[in-house]
């Protein structure tokens, strides 16, 4: 929840309120860059509390006293209250994940992380965590599988990628993981001598299969070799 906050209306919208509910005051101005930057990081992430934190935006240049009071020297400068008190704050953009572990220091105990909250964060335990929650949410799964993708973990990445339609994001990540993949083993090879013999040898054949099992659907050169055994077999 975000409401636009004055030097006449701080008193009830902000400092009464904050002994119910914790606020976060955005003080910012219009010419300020990096005010648009996070007013919207912002904004979000509040919205994602569902009302059990509140984002007041104040306009430092039409509300001197509010910017007197805080003692702002440059902005944007971030305040949470609490109680009619100043419990925490920030100056500057942060990036967002900060951002977010701001906000969500917020919330009452007990309260359940929001997968907003948790994506924001950006790691792999939180984006797990929202996947718990979410497990067919597109973009936890896209945050998820580009780290996976970072680190290596390739047919990680795929099965993550499998859980949610083929979007055009998410097929530029299979692509992406596909050619970032190197096999440890020495299937292809194996494979490539078994081909030869599939046909008229059904030894061959059923270890061929075999050996796909073993790969799993999320070994991105299952498919191909799946095709190359039908193809030469019909």
């Amino acid at each position: 929840m975000a409401i636009d906050v004055t030097d006449a209306t701080f008193q009830i919208e902000v400092l009464d309120r904050s002994m119910t509910t914790p606020v976060i005051v955005d003080l910012w101005a219009p010419w300020c860059g990096p005010c648009r930057t996070i007013g919207p990081i912002l904004e979000k992430l509040t919205a994602a509390t569902n009302g059990k934190v509140i984002l007041a935006k104040v306009n430092v240049d039409e509300n001197p006293q509010i910017s007197g009071a805080f003692q702002v020297q440059s902005i944007p400068a971030v305040y949470a209250m609490q109680d009619g008190k100043v419990i925490n704050s920030f100056v500057g953009a942060e990036p967002e994940h900060v951002i977010a572990e701001f906000v969500a220091s917020l919330s009452p105990v007990g309260e359940t992380v929001t997968v907003a909250l948790l994506l924001a964060r950006g790691d792999e335990d939180s984006l797990h965590q929202a996947l718990d929650i979410e497990p067919k949410n597109e973009d936890v799964i896209v945050a998820l599988a580009q780290l996976l993708i970072a680190r290596n973990a390739i047919t990680e990445a795929i099965e993550m990628l499998t859980r949610v339609p083929e979007t055009s994001r998410v097929g530029l990540l299979l692509a992406e993981a596909r050619q970032a993949f190197k096999p440890s083993d020495d299937h292809d090879s194996t494979l490539a001598a078994l081909l030869e013999k599939v046909k008229a040898d059904e030894n061959a054949r059923q270890k061929y299969i075999d050996i796909l099992e073993i790969m799993g659907a999320n070994d991105p050169r299952t498919l191909n070799h799946r095709k190359n055994l039908t193809a030469r077999l019909f």
